[in-house]
């Protein structure tokens, strides 16, 4: 679904790469999550998924992105939006309309899907992010957690081949932040959706992704599956990235050669970890 070949971008106004020679396939249904530290090219990696590079921010563009096919340097953004459903980071600057309503709907009648569908659409969408209660809402009376949701909810009633999240739970407390995962890998496996997330809540991509991307000075660092990764805690600390405490306790019991076990991703790996250790 994705394919993204020998990959470097230069911003028109940036001195050094912002993402050198980045080669990725990702196939249809793969949840995929992306981490990094603080300007390591990782929403860069997803503009150019999305086509915002080189569309919407000119440069020095080399190599090329696929998706489901279409070259995106090639392929309109309009064209690119049917495919690629895109939540940014700057939730402010994605909103078009004064209402939740009128946000659902800007999309959907805009690709113009069917009218006999465009209601069910938005009812499911607004009830699967658990925010019904804010469809006649005004946009500029929300909290930045439910603008989140409502940009999630407009994109998933248009039902992309491509998801494409850069921290959808920046704004959610933890229990909104797994709702939100819970959702996106639940609509992954109905729809055999293709979903990218830029997440800096490593637990939460070690919880829910199929595949973890560590971006470091602009290109793929690590590339595996959860476990895989994190057994690189070290590493990653290095590289500014905080793993889960239960990767932490797990490592430091490996260390004193008190444990041999797998990596431990979530509270209940650790459980059985130190039951290990003291039976």
């Amino acid at each position: 679904m994705i394919e993204i070949s020998n990959l470097s971008f230069r911003y028109r106004e940036g001195e050094d790469l912002a993402l050198r020679n980045v080669s990725l396939t990702i196939p249809s249904g793969q949840f995929v999550g992306v981490t990094g530290a603080a300007g390591s090219g990782k929403s860069t990696l997803t503009y150019a998924i999305n086509g915002i590079v080189p569309h919407c921010y000119p440069g020095d563009f080399y190599g090329a992105v696929r998706i489901d096919g279409h070259d995106t340097a090639e392929t309109s953004l309009t064209d690119l939006s049917r495919l690629v459903g895109s939540v940014c980071q700057d939730i402010d600057s994605q909103m078009v309309s004064s209402v939740v309503e009128d946000e659902m709907l800007f999309g959907l009648e805009n690709f113009g899907f069917p009218k006999d569908e465009i209601e069910g659409r938005v009812t499911r969408a607004l009830a699967d992010m658990g925010i019904s209660d804010l469809r006649d809402r005004a946009i500029s009376s929300l909290s930045g957690g439910q603008k989140q949701k409502v940009a999630v909810a407009a994109i998933l009633a248009m039902e992309p081949a491509v998801l494409v999240l850069d921290e959808p739970t920046a704004e959610l407390d933890p229990a909104s932040s797994k709702g939100v995962f819970d959702l996106l890998a639940r609509y992954a496996r109905i729809h055999g959706t293709t979903v990218v997330v830029v997440e800096q809540k490593i637990a939460l991509l070690s919880a829910y992704a199929d595949r973890i991307l560590i971006v470091k000075d602009g290109g793929v660092y690590l590339d595996g599956a959860p476990a895989d990764v994190l057994a690189h805690a070290d590493e990653l600390r290095e590289s500014g990235i905080n793993c889960p405490r239960a990767t932490s306790l797990a490592n430091r019991l490996r260390a004193r050669g008190l444990y041999a076990g797998p990596v431990c991703r979530n509270v209940d790996d650790a459980v059985a970890a130190v039951e290990e250790v003291i039976a």
